[in-house]
């Protein structure tokens, strides 16, 4: 199982840390962790595959997604999208690596959700493109508010909640 997975790799870790959001938690879901060993990044593609969703294009944004969206492009054969954090001072000074044309169907990837922030964003990148988001999907949900936000926006699916993962650590 994948939540196996993710706890038998070190993915989930216990102390003091501050998350992309700003807020404070006593664990943290490293996916960087799980994505750069193949055999779990593979299980993390075949169960974002599994959900079944109907796209043109995969997006996700940068560094966290990025292992993700090009597993599932070589996976699918469905081109996909790196979406910046910033603007870049150089080069193109793109957002968006990748086109977008007018209407396509835009499945978003994301390694955990926890405000949704990082997804809504990019969504809006994504949407302000000209693309359509016909579904988001995350790898870990840490079920603190996010999941509502971010399905506003299109359906969410996470494949582990950390609930889930939290159970399995016995939340040390």
């Amino acid at each position: 199982m994948l939540e196996d997975d993710l706890v038998d790799c070190g993915a989930v870790r216990f102390g003091d840390f501050t998350l992309t959001s700003g807020k404070k938690s006593r664990y943290y879901v490293d996916i960087k962790k799980a994505s750069s060993r193949p055999d779990i990044l593979k299980r993390i593609t075949r169960g974002f595959l599994d959900i079944g969703m109907e796209c043109d294009k995969v997006a996700g944004m940068e560094l966290g997604a990025v292992p993700l969206i090009v597993a599932y492009s070589l996976e699918s054969g469905v081109q996909f999208i790196i979406i910046r954090k910033g603007e870049r001072e150089h080069g193109t000074g793109r957002l968006i690596e990748g086109d977008i044309l007018p209407g396509e169907r835009i499945l978003l990837l994301e390694d955990v959700v926890t405000s949704g922030g990082s997804v809504i964003r990019a969504a809006d990148h994504i949407i302000q493109a000209g693309g359509k988001i016909v579904g988001i999907l995350s790898v870990v949900d840490r079920e603190e508010g996010g999941t509502e936000k971010v399905g506003e926006i299109a359906p969410f699916h996470p494949l582990v909640t950390a609930g889930q993962l939290l159970s399995m650590t016995d939340g040390k």
